[in-house]
């Protein structure tokens, strides 16, 4: 089983490239999949590329569950 999580894409290099951020960590992923992917969405990310585009109340409930887990 493989979870995507939620993230915030704060910037895009070249149309392909964007750095998303995750409670502070900063990463670079794939947009290859997902061009219309835009700065401020948030996309659930697998095994480094953004594979759907979140509204922000889903991404928002999304981390707040696992972040509620993590508390366990």
């Amino acid at each position: 089983m493989c979870l995507a999580i939620p993230t915030k894409i704060v910037k895009i290099e070249n149309n392909q490239i964007a750095e998303v951020d995750l409670s502070g960590v900063r990463m670079k992923i794939s947009l290859v999949l997902l061009p219309e992917a835009k700065i401020g969405d948030y996309v659930l990310v697998h095994a480094g590329f953004a594979i759907n585009v979140l509204s922000d109340e889903e991404a928002k409930e999304t981390l707040k569950v696992l972040s509620a887990l993590d508390k366990q």
